[in-house]
């Protein structure tokens, strides 16, 4: 059973700047597709970047240039640093896990960007 913890939310201004950090039990970040997704009150949930075992990276357009997602294979971490961050950022931010056909989400973290 693969476990995602995330940490690093909270509330930030207009303009600010969030890392969020997933720590995955095992070595599944390695070797295996990793990704960032929100989820907005009201909204569908929504992916906003991945990155591959090899450490290729994609975002969604909404956060392009904004947001980079990177990992640290010996601690187990997948990082998302937000920056220049909107109110329409803010969500529910959650890490996912692509182990062959199957998705593992953690619990999730909250983004509020608010003056």
């Amino acid at each position: 059973q693969v476990q995602l913890v995330e940490s690093g939310g909270g509330l930030v201004q207009p303009g600010g700047s969030l890392r969020l950090s997933c720590v995955a039990s095992g070595s599944i970040i390695s070797s295996n597709t990793m990704a960032w997704a929100r989820q907005a009150p009201g909204k569908q949930r929504e992916l906003v970047a991945f990155i591959t075992s090899s450490g290729n990276t994609n975002y969604a357009d909404s956060v392009k240039g904004r947001f980079t997602i990177s990992k640290d294979n010996a601690k187990n971490t997948v990082f998302l640093q937000m920056n220049s961050l909107k109110s329409e950022d803010t969500a529910v931010y959650f890490c996912r896990a692509q182990f062959r056909t199957v998705y593992y989400w953690g619990q999730g973290t909250q983004v509020t960007v608010s003056s």
